[in-house]
């Protein structure tokens, strides 16, 4: 266990971030699972919903430096290609 005041918020506050890109990451993953459901489901309206919602809880991550933009801009391209390619 740290001894210095510093060392001890760090401690605290690291645990505090951890928990909330835990939590976006989490959200970022069930998006991304309710576009791939929809896709395997061969349902293209639902898709293009879930498509929509889940660029846009990516994008958040990536703005609030959860994930690097181009980790998110990956994302994002591969679920839009498997919405697109659907027949």
């Amino acid at each position: 266990m740290a001894n210095i005041k510093s060392a001890k918020k760090r401690i605290l506050v690291a645990a505090t971030k951890t928990e909330r890109n835990k939590s976006i990451r989490s959200a970022v993953k069930t998006s991304m699972k309710k576009v791939e459901a929809a896709v395997n489901a061969q349902n293209k309206e639902e898709a293009m919903a879930a498509l929509s919602s889940a660029s846009s809880v990516i994008s958040k991550a990536a703005q609030k430096g959860v994930y690097h933009k181009n980790n998110a801009a990956r994302k994002v391209s591969r679920l839009a290609k498997l919405v697109n390619g659907m027949a």
